[in-house]
């Protein structure tokens, strides 16, 4: 029992493609700290995938959702033009779980619908979205004068604890920065829960109250690697910024996120 081979669908041929190569150890990094920001909106077909901006200088991949936003740049991957384009996150997902976490060689080729991805004996093709990504740069603060240093992993700790007591449909925590000390509160007035947390932080700027999705904070901190993160604030109305305090000396990370109403 078999099926003519010939009504098998044919593979898109690398036809007017643009070629470079990466690591593959950048490429997974990439998808890894982009990847969890990534629409599930189908209304919205541009944001359900990561945006690849290509240039000279190295390669940025952007991810959003609308309530937050990721930016990684690589500076050690030159392409030939400047280009951009979409990838969908399914075979984003596909790649990084194929792929070695090491220094072997990508080739990576587009052309106007599709990626062709090779490694080894190993290739990927996939359609990529044609839509038009939003400007994101828009979005992104270019002044944010304060800023809190904190532990990642004492800052996600008390968020997990404290977001057990948050509304299930926002999640909201309110963090309350004044002087050296950091507060995280959450209640949900249904079922009159209230939780609050002290913590420690580095804090340079006037005393500020900002409230974020827990959920979302926590998935942020997890792209960051370095033991503690810096966030820039500005105004309780302004989107916040979370920066690793280090990085390799050829990436760079920015992850930004909206704040939510204060229900006082």
């Amino acid at each position: 029992m078999g099926e003519n081979p010939d009504n098998f669908p044919k593979e898109p041929v690398a036809d007017d493609s643009n070629a470079f190569t990466m690591s593959s150890s950048a490429l997974v990094t990439a998808i890894n700290k982009t990847l969890f920001a990534v629409s599930n909106d189908d209304l919205r077909p541009a944001m359900t995938g990561v945006f690849f901006e290509l240039d000279k200088k190295g390669i940025t991949c952007v991810a959003t959702d609308a309530h937050r936003l990721v930016r990684y740049r690589r500076t050690d991957v030159s392409c030939p033009k400047t280009d951009t384009f979409i990838v969908p996150k399914k075979p984003l997902n596909l790649l990084k779980s194929a792929l070695p976490d090491n220094d072997d060689e990508l080739k990576i080729s587009y052309n106007s619908n599709h990626l062709f991805v090779v490694h080894g004996g190993t290739e990927l093709v996939c359609r990529l979205i044609d839509a038009r990504f939003p400007d994101y740069k828009v979005v992104i603060p270019l002044d944010n004068p304060y800023k809190m240093t904190v532990s990642k992993g004492d800052f996600q700790s008390a968020l997990r604890r404290v977001s057990i007591f948050s509304n299930k449909s926002t999640n909201q925590v309110a963090l309350s920065i004044s002087g050296s000390e950091l507060q995280l509160a959450a209640q949900d007035v249904d079922f009159s829960f209230e939780g609050n947390e002290r913590m420690a932080c580095q804090y340079d700027g006037e005393d500020l109250q900002i409230a974020f999705n827990a959920k979302f904070l926590i998935e942020m901190l997890n792209a960051g690697e370095t033991d503690d993160v810096v966030m820039e604030l500005s105004t309780s109305t302004k989107a916040g910024i979370i920066k690793p305090t280090e990085t390799e000396p050829n990436e760079e990370l920015l992850m930004l996120v909206m704040p939510l109403m204060l229900n006082n």
